[in-house]
């Protein structure tokens, strides 16, 4: 169960929808056995100023930024998280966001770090 927060332009709200079902569609086109409904995203618009981003980090000329912060169980390779990268960026661009203004991050931890309602094994 992958849990993903956007923080993005507020002009990009009316997009919202679009963004969600594309970045959910990053994640099962990425072969990390998540299931088809698990889907839990959290949306934080702001607005201009808000959102601050080195223009030129990494090489990469930078107009704007959206930040993904994806929180999920630590049990993916290296490659498995590359492929999930350039599936966020693909789908992304569909929806009009450039790849060059995205700051996508990946925290990991165990199973026992999630709670969904109940204690898993119980």
């Amino acid at each position: 169960m992958p849990l993903v927060q956007i923080d993005l332009d507020r002009s990009l709200m009316s997009k919202k929808d679009e963004i969600s079902d594309a970045m959910h569609q990053a994640f099962l086109d990425s072969d990390l056995q998540v299931p088809e409904a698990d889907k839990f995203q959290i949306f934080r618009p702001h607005d201009s100023g808000e959102l601050v981003a080195d223009p030129s980090y990494n090489n990469v000329e930078r107009r704007s930024v959206t930040y993904i912060h994806v929180t999920m169980v630590h049990k993916y390779p290296v490659d498995a998280k590359s492929r999930l990268f350039r599936n966020i960026a693909e789908r992304m661009e569909g929806c009009g966001l450039r790849r060059e203004d995205l700051l996508i991050c990946v925290v990991e931890n165990g199973f026992e770090d999630w709670f969904a309602g109940r204690i898993r094994g119980e």
